[in-house]
Formats: C-alpha cells, sequence, structure tokens
C-alpha cells in the first residue's frame, strides 16, 4: 500500500473519531458539560507544556550526564515506560473514584500492583543492560552494521592464533 494513501485513511480515521467525539460532547450538553470539557482540555495542554516536557528534557539532560551511552536509550525506555504506567495509573492508586460504602469500586491494592509492573519494567531494563556489558566485554560490536561481530570474532582469532 502507498504510504500516501496510508496516510490519507489515518488521517481520515482521526477526524473521523475527533468528529464522533465532538458530535457527543454537543449532542449530550447535559452529561458531558461543554465548558468543563473545554477547561479540562485546554488543561491537559497546559500541564503537558509546562510540567511535562520540562521534567522530560531534565531527566534527558541528567541521563546524558550521569548513563554511559550504551545503556543510556534504555534507561531512557525505562523511564517514559514507568512515567507512562504511573500516569495513567494515578487515579487507581490515590484511590479517587472509590467510594467508601461500596468496596468492590476499587478493590485492589493499585499501589502495589504499580510497584510490581514497575519492578517488572525496571528487571528487564536492567537485564538488557547487562546483555549490553556481557556483550561489550566479549568484543560484539553493538553497531548497526551487520558483519561487525564476525570480523571482531576474526580479530580475536587471528590475535590468539
Amino acid at each position: 500500500m502507498n504510504a500516501v494513501v496510508l496516510r490519507g485513511v489515518a488521517v481520515a480515521a482521526g477526524l473521523a473519531a475527533i468528529g464522533y467525539g465532538v458530535d457527543g460532547v454537543l449532542t449530550h450538553q447535559q452529561a458531558t458539560r461543554p465548558p468543563n470539557t473545554v477547561v479540562w482540555l485546554i488543561g491537559g495542554v497546559l500541564v503537558h507544556d509546562a510540567l511535562l516536557v520540562p521534567a522530560t528534557m531534565l531527566v534527558g539532560f541528567l541521563l546524558t550526564r550521569l548513563v554511559p551511552p550504551p545503556y543510556r536509550s534504555v534507561a531512557q525506555g525505562a523511564l517514559l515506560v514507568s512515567a507512562a504506567v504511573a500516569l495513567s495509573s494515578l487515579p487507581l492508586w490515590r484511590g479517587y473514584g472509590g467510594d467508601p460504602g461500596n468496596p468492590t469500586v476499587n478493590p485492589l491494592p493499585y499501589g502495589r500492583n504499580l510497584a510490581l509492573v514497575l519492578a517488572v519494567v525496571w528487571a528487564g531494563a536492567a537485564a538488557l543492560m547487562v546483555s549490553r556489558a556481557v556483550r561489550a566485554r566479549r568484543g560484539i560490536i553493538q553497531s548497526g552494521d551487520a558483519g561487525a561481530a564476525r570480523r571482531s570474532a576474526d580479530r580475536r582469532r587471528t590475535r590468539s592464533g
């Protein structure tokens, strides 16, 4: 499929979804309260631009200073996944939306579950970093060159033989 056609289909699908959402907000005004929706949307943009982007830039700057290059992309990925998981689960682990009279609304230990998910993310990141360190010690070059590992092994054989 042509990239231009695919892009056009994606744009059309996105515009259809936006149209459906706007229609729902405007059709069911009593339930959706459009002024509140506008405030929420503007607030999301402001929080993103005023807090999340500067925080991401600061963390990225610190990572370039503190984490060696072979591991930097892994740490960045783990941090971004951790932030996304934590922010998306914020209402649950803070207990928002719960009803003290109905214990089945938020019945799970969301804080503990978030900690478990983050532990799995960082264990995976640590395993990938260890794998990269072991490969670097063995002399396997971490580049996009497909023959780099073979040439590295050939050099080791000629030195030892």
